[in-house]
Parts: C-alpha cells; sequence; structure tokens
C-alpha cells in the first residue's frame, strides 16, 4: 500500500524538484534530463498496480493544487456548489492569458485553471485556516511559505514556489480524498467530486482528475521554459473498479504544449493497457 506514512516528511527534494530559493533549483548536471513517472494504485485494496520513474521526488503540483484547494473551499463554505460562487475577473488580478479573463464558478475554475479564482478562494480563507488545511491533508512537504522575502505563500507557494509534492504523495491524497479519510464535510467530498473534470479514456474506462503546467527553475530562481514540468493526478473508474493515479513529465525543451495537457492526453491513451484491462 502506498499511503504517506511510508514518506518522511523531513524528506529532501531531489534535484529536480521546481522550487525557488531551495534545494531543488536546477543544476548544470541535471540540464537535460527528461523522464516520465506513472504512478497507478488500486483504491479498493492499496496494491500497486504500476511504478514508474522516481516517483518519491517531489516538485510543484502547479494546478494540480486545485484539487485540494476545492476541498478546503466547499469545506469552509467559501465554495458552495459546483455553480457557485461565481466572481467575476477584475483587472487588479492582472492576468496575462485572455482565456483566464472571464466570470468563473468552482467547475469553470477546475476545468480551466483559472489562476485567479484560486487565489481569491486563498485569500479568503486566510493563512491560518489555508495552512491549517495543508498540514491537515499532509499534502506534500506542507510548505506554503511562498517565494523567500515575499510573503507571498497564501497566493503563489503552490505555483513553482514553495510547496512540493510527489507522484507517491500525490496517489496517497487521492486515496485519502476517495476514502474520506480528510476530515472534512461529506458536502466537500461531494462538490468536489462533482466539480472535477472527467475524460473519457481508452478501455472504456472514464478519468476524473486535474492537470498540471509549469517550468523548473534555473539556479537564479528565473522560469526555465526549457524545463517544462506536466501533472495529471486523479482517479479512474470502470465497472466499479477504481484506480489512483499520477502521471508526472519532466522535459528538457521548449514545447508547444502545457506539460499538463501532455501528461493528461498520455493517460487518456494509455490507462487500459497500464491498468490491466
Amino acid at each position: 500500500m502506498l499511503d504517506r506514512r511510508q514518506f518522511s516528511k523531513g524528506l529532501m527534494f531531489s534535484a529536480g524538484a521546481a522550487l525557488v530559493g531551495g534545494p531543488g533549483l536546477a543544476t548544470s548536471a541535471m540540464a537535460s534530463e527528461k523522464f516520465v513517472c506513472t504512478v497507478m494504485v488500486d483504491v479498493a485494496t492499496g496494491k500497486a498496480i504500476r511504478r514508474d520513474g522516481p516517483a518519491e521526488r517531489r516538485f510543484s503540483p502547479c494546478s494540480t493544487f486545485k484539487f485540494p484547494l476545492a476541498v478546503m473551499g466547499f469545506d469552509s463554505g467559501v465554495l458552495q456548489d459546483p455553480t457557485h460562487p461565481l466572481w467575476d475577473y477584475r483587472p487588479e488580478f492582472q492576468v496575462t492569458m485572455e482565456q483566464q479573463k472571464k466570470p468563473s464558478d468552482p467547475t469553470i475554475w477546475l476545468r480551466d485553471s483559472i489562476v485567479w479564482y484560486s487565489q481569491e478562494l486563498t485569500r479568503k480563507l486566510g493563512d491560518a485556516r489555508f495552512r491549517a488545511y495543508v498540514e491537515r491533508f499532509g499534502y506534500g512537504n506542507e510548505d506554503v511559505s511562498g517565494n523567500p522575502g515575499k510573503d507571498d505563500g497564501l497566493t503563489q507557494s503552490w505555483l513553482m514556489s514553495s510547496l512540493a509534492i510527489s507522484p507517491d504523495e500525490q496517489v496517497a491524497f487521492v486515496r485519502r480524498f476517495l476514502g474520506r479519510e480528510l476530515a472534512v464535510s461529506d458536502h466537500a467530498y461531494a462538490a468536489t467530486e462533482a466539480s472535477l473534470a472527467r475524460y473519457p479514456a481508452e478501455g472504456g474506462w472514464t478519468l476524473t482528475g486535474k492537470t498540471g503546467s509549469g517550468f523548473l527553475r534555473t539556479a537564479k530562481g528565473a522560469t526555465d521554459r526549457s524545463r517544462p514540468i506536466g501533472w495529471f493526478v486523479g482517479w479512474g473508474d470502470k465497472d466499479g473498479r477504481r484506480v489512483a493515479f499520477a502521471r508526472f513529465n519532466l522535459g528538457n525543451q521548449r514545447s508547444k504544449t502545457y506539460g499538463g495537457m501532455i501528461a493528461r492526453d498520455a493517460m487518456t491513451k494509455e490507462f487500459g493497457r497500464l491498468a490491466g484491462g
């Protein structure tokens, strides 16, 4: 069984962790590193179905963190149901992507990965509640301090900053969510599941989950767009069988496709084969 208790909370980041100012900054030794990691666990039995690649290494969760954020939002009452609240975009959010400049509700937020909605949610939670939820969930390294010296953990910690999580830990979180082991309300579980996007996959599977895309940082803390990272995290359902999964990819050259889309598309094509039917 893969569970967070197998991993020390003091686990140091390896060379691949995408963090600013921490031991995970990119080095010349890893400049050309490229790999794919896949972790799949049968939810009912806890049996590991697949574990390829360095599944213990921690990276920024990027937008996969919207999954636990949704749980926090629905449990706290900041979020009400899959279509409420509907928040309007405001110019002070300073979003550069035009497709994110639109009114959004929890379903739109998760489907279209609206960054400003996440940040409005965490502002309404406040630092103390936000930090308490991350610790209660045992989420990765639980570090929501943000970028060194900027006091921005409440809105930036999961965006290639201080917070980091491994594929193993992502799957452990999914299993705790599905097992209702996060000490939140029944409504939080049901509303989060109803709000997450679903994707048809090969072999008759349906995948529910969240993508995440980002980049490693250089040794000086700058974004390195030649080092894209991508996540797809969630679970698959077929004929009463349920499999929790995390897919992570690290590239070594610029790509026109976001890393999270690469991870998601690969899993929808390969899930049936990887799950063994």
